[in-house]
C-alpha cells in the first residue's frame, strides 16, 4: 500500500534581516540544516528570496552541496534588488520590508506581478539552468500562482497555516491542512471544478497544532503560534514532547483519506542559536519514522507531481487528534473538502460541538485579485457558517454532556463517520461528506444547539437571518447558508439567535448552499 504520509522539509533563505538590533548570522542555518539533512539522509527543499540569489554565498553553496534528493525553489517575497530588476520602484522600509503592501506579491498591481515574476525567474534560471518547479511565499495571489504555472510549468506551491492578523495579515477559514488546488479566482481556497482550479498544489506549511492554534488569540486579537517551526520552545517545534505528540497524531492510525502532510525545516532569519535548539531532534525523529515505514520525506517539487497525477480534483483529506498533550480532555477531528470545512471538537466544558464550519466557493474572488493592496494588512478568508474563535462563543453543542469518540472511520464516497459515546452511555453517528453533516442520535426528538454570537459575527463583516426554516449569511457580498434537509432549523426557547437544529425522528441532515 503507497504510503501517503508525507513530509516535506523547507528552508527559506534571505541574505537580510531588519527586523533585529543585530543581523544573526544567516548563512550559519543554512549550512548546519544542510550538515542535518545530509547526515541523516533526508530530501530537502531549499526556497530562496531574491536577495539570496543575487549576493552572499547561498547560491554557491547549495550547488556544491545539494544532494541530487534535494531541490532549489522560490520564496517569493519582495526585496528591493527584484523590484528594481522588475523596473519597479521600491517602497519599503529597508531592502526587505515584511508589511503586506511591500513584501508580497498582492501589493502590487496584477502586471507589476508578472513584471516581478519574470525578472525572479530569469535569474534562478540563469543560475540553476531551469525555472524553479516549487514556490512559497506566507501569501501569494491568484493572478501570480496562475502565471507561474501558465508560463513557467510550476509543480507546487505552499502558504502560511491559517492565522488571524499574525504579522499583519490573515488567512482564516481555509483548507486547514494537507493540500488543495486553489480557485482561479482565490488562492487561498480551493476550486469546485476542475475548469476553475489552478491544476498546482498548494501545501499548507508550519505543522499547526490541531487542538489549539485555532483558539490561540479569541476573537481575532493577533494569535500566537504553535506549530512544527522549531523556534518556538514553550510549546510547538521547539519543545521534544510536543513534537512527538503532533508526529504521533499527524501520522496516526486515524483516517486522513488522501494524505497527511507536515512541514518541519525553518527560514534562516533567526538564526542557528535558536533553530538548532529543536531541529535536530525532529531532523532525528522524522528519520526514524521514515526508516520505519510509517512516513515518507520528500521534496516540495516531488509531493506537488504525485498529488498532481493522483488527484483531478482536489479530494477530501482529515486530521484526527484523540489525545490531548496538555492532558484537559480534548480531541478534534478537522474534516476537510474542496466544499468546505468542519472541525468537531471535544470541550473538556460543553462536551462535543461543531467548532467551525466554513463553507468554500470558487466564485468568491480574493480581496486583491486585479488591485494592489494599499495598507500593510490584509485578510483572505473563506464563507463562515460557525466560527468559534472570532464568533467566540458560539459553537453547535452536540446533547449529552461529556463523551468520546469511541470510533472515526473511513466510511466511503469520501464520508467519514465518527461514533461519539455520551458519559450517560448514549451513542450518537456523525457522517461528515464533502457537501453535508448528516447525525443520527440515540432517541427521537433530540437536537444540537447552536448559540451564535451574533454580534461578534458581525463585527467580523458576516450578517446571519434566520429566514424559510434556514439560516441565511450574508458575508462580503456573499449570500450562502444552510438548511436542514431532514429535520428543522427553530429558533430556542424564543431567543433571538441562539437555534435548535432538531432530529425528525432520530435523523438530522443539514447542507450549506
Amino acid at each position: 500500500m503507497e504510503n501517503t504520509n508525507i513530509v516535506n522539509i523547507v528552508n527559506f533563505i534571505r541574505a537580510v534581516e531588519p527586523r533585529f538590533r543585530e543581523e544573526p548570522d544567516l548563512f550559519e542555518p543554512v549550512r548546519r540544516e544542510m550538515e542535518l539533512a545530509k547526515q541523516h539522509a533526508l530530501p530537502a527543499t531549499w526556497l530562496l528570496q531574491y536577495d539570496a540569489l543575487v549576493k552572499g554565498p547561498y547560491v554557491d553553496f547549495l550547488k556544491r552541496e545539494m544532494p541530487e534528493s534535494h531541490e532549489a525553489g522560490c520564496w517569493f517575497e519582495v526585496v528591493e534588488e527584484l523590484a528594481e530588476a522588475a523596473g519597479i520602484r521600491w517602497r519599503g522600509r529597508w531592502s526587505w520590508d515584511w508589511n503586506v503592501e511591500v513584501g508580497f506579491s498582492i501589493g502590487y498591481t496584477p502586471r507589476e506581478r508578472e513584471r516581478l515574476a519574470d525578472a525572479y525567474v530569469a535569474r534562478f534560471a540563469e543560475l540553476f539552468g531551469r525555472p524553479p518547479a516549487s514556490v512559497g511565499s506566507w501569501c501569494f495571489d491568484a493572478h501570480l500562482f496562475n502565471f507561474l504555472h501558465e508560463k513557467y510549468g510550476i509543480a507546487a506551491g505552499c502558504n502560511c497555516k491559517d492565522q488571524y492578523g499574525t504579522d499583519g495579515y490573515t488567512l482564516w477559514g481555509g483548507y486547514w491542512a494537507n493540500a488543495y488546488y486553489p480557485s482561479r479566482k482565490n488562492a487561498y481556497l480551493p476550486a469546485q471544478s476542475e475548469a476553475m482550479q489552478i491544476p498546482v498544489p498548494v501545501f499548507r506549511m508550519l505543522g499547526s497544532d490541531p487542538l489549539y492554534q485555532y483558539s490561540a488569540g479569541v476573537a481575532g486579537n493577533g494569535q500566537p503560534v504553535i506549530t512544527l517551526e522549531p523556534v518556538y520552545e514553550g510549546i510547538g517545534g521547539g519543545s521534544r514532547e510536543w513534537v512527538d505528540w503532533f508526529l504521533r497524531e499527524n501520522f496516526g492510525d486515524g483516517p486522513h483519506f488522501a494524505l497527511s502532510y507536515a512541514q518541519a525545516g525553518q527560514e534562516n532569519s533567526f538564526g542557528w542559536e535558536r533553530i538548532g535548539r529543536g531541529l535536530p531532534y525532529q531532523f532525528r525523529e522524522l528519520a526514524r519514522l521514515r526508516d520505519a515505514g510509517k512516513i515518507r520525506v520528500e521534496t516540495l517539487e516531488a509531493s506537488g507531481r504525485w498529488f498532481r497525477g493522483r488527484y483531478p480534483v482536489t479530494p477530501v483529506s482529515a486530521v484526527v487528534t484523540l489525545d490531548d498533550w496538555k492532558k484537559e480532555n480534548r480531541a478534534g477531528i478537522w474534516y476537510l473538502s474542496r466544499f468546505g470545512r468542519v472541525n468537531l471538537f471535544r470541550d473538556a466544558d460543553r462536551g462535543l460541538v461543531i467548532r467551525d464550519w466554513q463553507l468554500f466557493r470558487e466564485s468568491y474572488a480574493e480581496p486583491f485579485l486585479e488591485q494592489a493592496c494599499p495598507s500593510n494588512v490584509c485578510c483572505y478568508d473563506a464563507l463562515p457558517l460557525v466560527d468559534g474563535n472570532l464568533w467566540n462563543p458560539s459553537a453547535i453543542r452536540f446533547p449529552g454532556g461529556p463523551g468520546t469518540f469511541e470510533s472515526v472511520e473511513d466510511a466511503g464516497n469520501e464520508r467519514m463517520r465518527i461514533v461519539w459515546k455520551s458519559d450517560a452511555g448514549g451513542r450518537t453517528v456523525i457522517l461528515l461528506g464533502p457537501e453535508s453533516v448528516e447525525i443520527e442520535f440515540p432517541a427521537e426528538g433530540e437536537a444540537l444547539l447552536f448559540d451564535c454570537n451574533v454580534r461578534g459575527a458581525e463585527y467580523h463583516r458576516t450578517a446571519i437571518f434566520h429566514r424559510d426554516g434556514a439560516l441565511r449569511y450574508r458575508h462580503c457580498g456573499e449570500d450562502y447558508g444552510f438548511r436542514a434537509e431532514k429535520g428543522s432549523i427553530v429558533r430556542d426557547g424564543g431567543r433571538e439567535f441562539a437555534f435548535r437544529l432538531a432530529a425528525d425522528g432520530r435523523k438530522l441532515v443539514l447542507a450549506a448552499e
